[in-house]
């Protein structure tokens, strides 16, 4: 058991982004014009080191692809912060807007550039809690 002395003087784990690459996000063949291979590299570089960046397998909602979701880091999540579910994100502004909204603290510590309302949407508890778990 980690002891409360400790764990404040923990560095705080940074969010998290995790980028859809299963089924129908990333699929060149379904979402023609956008270079799929490039997006993961490019959403790393523009943050600078200030999130972790994954790819996933199908995260089941396939009529939103390209899916990112953005994990709050620790301090977000205690200010109240909760994963952000972003789709349709398919060109290089959008992966700006998210990186811009990450390096200045992300879910709970930030609000994102208004633009991000367009791509947010509401997933199933099933599916979030699949992503969570």
């Amino acid at each position: 058991m980690i002891n409360e002395p400790a764990r404040r003087n923990a560095p705080s784990t940074p969010c998290r982004v995790t980028v859809c690459r299963g089924c129908c996000c990333g699929d060149a063949s379904k979402i023609p014009g956008v270079d799929h291979r490039a997006q993961i590299p490019t959403l790393r570089a523009a943050l600078g080191g200030a999130a972790q960046v994954r790819a996933s397998e199908c995260l089941d909602v396939c009529d939103q692809a390209n899916v990112v979701v953005v994990q709050p880091s620790a301090a977000g999540r205690k200010a109240g912060g909760r994963p952000v579910w972003l789709g349709l994100v398919n060109d290089d502004d959008a992966l700006a807007d998210i990186a811009a909204w990450i390096r200045a603290g992300g879910p709970g510590l930030a609000e994102p550039p208004g633009v991000l309302d367009l791509y947010a949407f509401t997933v199933s508890r099933r599916v979030r809690e699949a992503l969570e778990g």
